[in-house]
């Protein structure tokens, strides 16, 4: 429960001022282009506050904070006064009608910019991309990847396994990948990975197991940390400090090795050698069931890492500005790229997401800190920004869409033309909602 209201919280937040940043670039240029606006809301349906400014603007904060309006002045839509029809947004200049609805995304790229700026100030911890393994018989051993860091994909630094997997990513349905790898021994090397069979499915993998890329991670010792209050490890009588050694049949283990034992036995008795103070001795754990898996309640001594592994991706205010808008473009990039996929079928619909898997980002990114939360929020309004850009008529790429006929036309869509337009496009947007909202659901 605390986590479904950790997860509400934080995607209220992102969602609410994302919606803020867009409508507000609708609203600041339609002022500027001497359209009257009756009306900007935050949210749909009833109003929990409302104020009317100076301006004579009415502003809403209303219950639903799932969308935003800025309502303009416009004869289309009730009648105008004659001495307010100067101000009507269908009276001003095809430049000028194009330029407000331009604005809402305009304004979501430019607080991504910003956004990523001030993450690049903070500082991203982060972990050098060093391949600690190759999985047999996959896409990067029958590349011959070597063992070592990873400091380009086709020209593009990166500096973290997060950098790896945004440029993996962004090369799903492409026939091949180019990679430069630094050895243990300091020697560069040219890796291109064959991708046309590529099987990738990002609800059961990371992008680098499909590719077969294991990341080096120091070797646990399974000394136990902390145990959780009342969880098997505790009721069996663990205690801080004991050192797991095997297996009661004399199976050696490692962390991975106790994870799986572990998971394979939910409600079944494992009995393991420990050594507690410099003495051995077996003791009996009955792993609880979670989600169909075993679970103790165990947590190991945090291994050490490498000196130079661990790290930290800061920059000055210029260089991190310059950072925003190189992280801002490939992220505008990667969703107009992933939009295709979709569209041609190199990714499937069931990788569309839905507020729930949103507000599960929102939660976890906040959980992390606050760096990946503004990372978080720079993906989000990216994202709502090309997406407001489709040529559907229920957004703005839409009207963008009928701007353009009507520039080449000489003169508007009929009101019928555009009203058939705009339920097609209502439908296809509903489909496409219902379908991220199931595939959601299906995640859960």
């Amino acid at each position: 429960m605390l986590t479904l209201l950790w997860n509400l919280f934080f995607f209220i937040l992102a969602l609410g001022l994302l919606i803020t940043i867009h409508e507000y670039g609708h609203f600041w240029v339609a002022r500027r282009c001497g359209v009257k606006v009756e009306r900007f809301s935050i949210g749909f349906g009833p109003a929990l506050l409302r104020r009317v400014g100076r301006d004579g603007t009415e502003y809403v904060l209303a219950a639903i904070p799932l969308g935003g309006y800025v309502k303009m002045l416009d004869e289309r839509v009730a009648e105008v006064a004659p001495e307010d029809r100067h101000l009507a947004f269908n009276n001003k200049s095809l430049k000028a009608r194009t330029a407000i609805v331009a604005a809402g995304p305009a304004a979501n790229i430019l607080f991504a910019i910003l956004v990523y700026w001030l993450m690049w100030m903070v500082g991203v911890p982060a972990i050098k991309p060093v391949v600690g393994a190759v999985a047999p018989q996959s896409i990067a051993a029958e590349a011959k990847l070597p063992l070592g860091e990873i400091f380009s994909i086709d020209d593009q630094q990166t500096r973290s396994w997060e950098e790896v997997n945004l440029a993996l990513v962004a090369h799903i349905g492409e026939p091949s990948i180019a990679l430069q790898v630094k050895d243990n021994d300091g020697l560069i090397h040219d890796v291109r990975f064959d991708t046309r069979q590529w099987q990738f499915n990002p609800d059961q993998q990371s992008s680098l197991t499909s590719l077969g890329i294991v990341p080096f991670r120091p070797r646990f010792d399974l000394v136990v940390d902390k145990l959780k209050a009342g969880d098997a490890a505790e009721r069996a009588g663990l205690k801080p400090g004991d050192k797991l050694l095997a297996l009661a049949d004399g199976q050696t283990l490692d962390w991975d090795g106790f994870v799986k034992a572990v998971q394979q036995s939910p409600n079944k008795p494992l009995e393991f050698l420990i050594e507690r103070d410099g003495e051995r001795m077996t003791l009996t754990v009955v792993p609880d069931e979670r989600d169909g898996q075993g679970y103790v309640g165990l947590y190991p001594v945090a291994p050490s890492w490498p000196e130079g592994m661990l790290t930290e991706i800061r920059f000055g205010p210029l260089d991190a500005l310059q950072e925003g808008v190189k992280r801002t473009w490939q992220m505008v990039s990667l969703t107009g790229s992933t939009l295709a996929k979709l569209v041609t079928g190199d990714l499937a619909l069931d990788n569309l997401s839905g507020p729930i898997a949103i507000a599960q980002g929102a939660g976890a990114s906040a959980g992390i800190g606050f760096a990946y939360f503004l990372g978080f929020l720079g993906l989000i309004s990216v994202n709502l920004g090309i997406i407001n850009l489709l040529p559907l008529p229920v957004l703005d790429g839409g009207h963008l869409l009928f701007f353009l006929c009507e520039a080449v036309r000489g003169k508007p869509l009929s009101e019928r033309a555009q009203d058939v337009a705009f339920r097609l496009g209502a439908a296809l947007l509903l489909t496409l909602m219902g379908i991220a909202i199931f595939n959601d659901l299906a995640r859960l």
